[in-house]
């Protein structure tokens, strides 16, 4: 297998050509005099030609010197220039980020907050890719990702966006048919809508008072989509959980109704997920904060929508 370029070397002879000095290159690259020596004669060694004359007081290129020193200052150049962009990338916002959000949160709440965010940050652009599959962050070269779940530990970086309460609902149409929970083990009487994404053989867990209760649900449908679920649990087909934020609207007309609101489910949280590694590029960090602002905010309406409806239940 042929060797790779001696690059550093290379770019080190460039500086000293450009300099025309041992001295002047290696104070300003801040290595050793006998560092950038010892680089220039490596590279003669692998070219077998010598390529520079020096005496203390005089400095000159040979012919295969001269033959080399343009290309390695081209060479020196472009890894500058690499690095002064990458540099860039790294401290100020731009360039692309390719993001991986849940398909109703995303449209619903993601989406319609990009306009703002590309404005504010026009040197930056997103590809934002929606699907309620976990994507593999590292092997599908996405730079973050937003998460609802509980999640599992991992080497991945999470930031918290906002907590995202999930309910048990059904519709009056199949309450007034089935009769209303008043357990979590009777809804193993109860037909129940699954969702085909849940990591493992799906359960529903409830917690109330140091107590819990375990149900697999079972029904006549499963979806791998929330908003695919609305019209079955409207219709009255089953019953389901959702997350809040797709539930609101129903509940708030009546057209669904909250069950169990004295037994909890496992909170979930909305979650910025980024690869693990070393420091984010600008682009990707203000990206996540403009995000953790702006769905705070958005995790705080969830919570009083939350209570409300739960008075409602109540009553």
């Amino acid at each position: 297998m042929a060797r790779l370029p001696d690059l550093e070397g290379l770019a080190i002879f460039a500086k000293v050509v450009e300099i025309r000095s041992f001295a002047g290159a290696a104070a300003e690259l801040k290595l050793s005099k006998a560092t950038v020596s010892k680089a220039v004669s490596r590279i003669e060694a692998r070219l077998g030609a010598r390529l520079v004359n020096r005496t203390p007081r005089r400095f000159a290129l040979t012919d295969a010197g001269r033959q080399l020193a343009g290309r390695a200052a081209h060479i020196l150049a472009e890894g500058e220039a690499a690095e002064d962009s990458a540099r860039a990338q790294a401290t100020m916002p731009r360039g692309l980020v390719r993001l991986a959000a849940p398909m109703s949160f995303g449209l619903l709440h993601v989406a319609p907050l990009l306009p703002e965010f590309l404005a504010a940050f026009p040197e930056v652009s997103v590809d934002l890719h929606l699907s309620d599959a976990q994507v593999d962050l590292i092997d599908e070269g996405f730079d973050a990702a937003i998460r609802i779940a509980v999640l599992p530990d991992s080497s991945l970086v999470v930031r918290q966006l906002c907590e995202m309460p999930r309910y048990l609902v059904g519709s009056p149409t199949y309450l007034n048919k089935h009769g209303r929970p008043k357990h979590p083990l009777h809804l193993a009487q109860h037909r129940c809508i699954g969702y085909s994404y849940a990591t493992g053989a799906e359960t529903w867990r409830f917690t109330k008072e140091g107590k819990s209760a375990t149900v697999r649900p079972s029904g006549p449908l499963r979806v791998n989509n929330g908003d695919a679920m609305m019209p079955a649990l409207i219709a009255g087909t089953g019953l389901g959980i959702l997350p809040e934020f797709i539930l609101r609207e129903a509940l708030t007309s009546g057209r669904l109704e909250r069950l169990l609101p004295d037994w909890s489910l496992p909170l979930g949280t909305v979650n910025w997920v980024t690869p693990p590694g070393g420091p984010r590029p600008k682009r990707i960090e203000v990206l996540g904060d403009f995000l953790v602002e702006k769905l705070a905010r958005h995790g705080k309406r969830g919570r009083r929508a939350g209570q409300r409806a739960s008075g409602d239940a109540k009553n």
